[in-house]
């Protein structure tokens, strides 16, 4: 590697509704940014809403999602942190984004079900997340749908510090850039 040369790290953060991942993201960006990197942060939520309440379908705000996360890892930057809900197909198509020279991590977040609920009905800008019902299956299907990611990272938002779960995902991009 280049003296003074930071190679992109594309980290592909997911998970299930209210499991950290928007806070983890923010997060790590500030602390990146303050490190003196040049970051994106890329929120497939965030995507979606450019287009609510019209949007056509949530296939193509992922196929959206994917094409600006891989703009951005084009651009003149040191991280991507493309934030996503966890699919398998999302991940495998956001990792297909991965320039040449970058390198990439795929970080899950998870947390009990019970914290989740309580995280999700005590935030005022979520929807459907707040149903006990609907947040219970998607948080019985995340097991396996994690176990189809293969994950570079597993962290649970509720045995952690924020700081320490960005220290955790600043380490994992710091080795990937290192091997």
């Amino acid at each position: 590697m280049d003296v003074g040369f930071t190679p992109l790290a594309l980290v592909v953060l997911v998970g299930p509704q209210a499991s950290g991942k928007s806070a983890l993201a923010s997060s790590l960006a500030a602390h990146l940014r303050g490190q003196g990197e040049r970051v994106a942060v890329v929120e497939l939520d965030q995507v979606a809403a450019m287009a609510l309440p019209t949007l056509p379908s949530w296939e193509t705000a992922h196929r959206i999602f994917e094409t600006v996360t891989g703009m951005w890892a084009r651009a003149d930057l040191t991280c991507v942190i493309a934030e996503g809900s966890g699919e398998p197909d999302e991940v495998s198509g956001l990792l297909r984004q991965t320039p040449p020279d970058a390198v990439a991590i795929t970080v899950a977040t998870t947390a009990p079900f019970e914290v989740a609920l309580a995280r999700a009905q005590a935030d005022p800008t979520r929807g459907r997340s707040k149903d006990r019902d609907f947040l219970s299956r998607i948080y019985d299907a995340w097991p396996d749908k994690m176990a189809a990611i293969d994950p570079s990272l597993v962290i649970d938002t509720s045995a952690h510090t924020l700081a320490e779960c960005v220290e955790r995902v600043r380490s994992a991009v710091d080795r990937a850039r290192m091997a």
